[in-house]
């Protein structure tokens, strides 16, 4: 796959991804936002519900060579345990904000849906599927969303689906 290249300057993760779907024929729009921390007011402004929200959440494993991506709606909450034991393992914690946003490039509320370091595996709950045909999430950038059409999130990214919301809870 070919990538924006210009000399002495670095691709931005939102350049990235425009490129990648524009590429890969993806059906999805860019909607330009204030910088918002809140999950409703932002829903609001892209025009989707809370839980098309792609919610990003890196986690470590205790003795694991690779981090977690964690995709869920953003209505919901992960289990750390659900996915610490997906992996084989006893616990999974947060990376911290530094972490995060080293292993992505990204502030946290900024980190895609999306995983372009190899070390770094994404674990999406198939809820989010279930419930919306477009998902939306901000795009490497607090004051640009993207909203996807779900089927070609699932054929560009290629995440594993796997069962990590906590049960009955938001």
């Amino acid at each position: 796959m070919k990538w924006i290249t210009r000399p002495f300057q670095k691709v931005s993760v939102f350049e990235r991804l425009q490129q990648l779907l524009t590429e890969a024929g993806a059906r999805f729009r860019v909607v330009e936002h204030p910088h918002e921390g809140n999950s409703e007011r932002v829903a609001a402004v892209r025009g989707t519900e809370v839980g098309q929200g792609a919610k990003a959440m890196l986690c470590k494993l205790k003795h694991a060579d690779f981090n977690v991506m964690t995709i869920v709606p953003g209505d919901r909450r992960v289990d750390f345990k659900k996915v610490a034991q997906h992996y084989g393992h006893s616990k999974a914690s947060l990376l911290s904000p530094e972490e995060a946003t080293a292993q992505t490039g990204c502030v946290i509320g900024a980190i895609p849906p999306f995983s372009f370091d190899p070390s770094l595996r994404l674990v999406v709950d198939p809820e989010l599927f279930r419930r919306y045909k477009e998902i939306a999430f901000n795009a490497g950038r607090l004051d640009r969303s993207i909203v996807l059409n779900a089927d070609d999130y699932l054929r560009i990214a290629k995440p594993e689906l796997v069962e990590i919301i906590v049960e009955n809870g938001t």
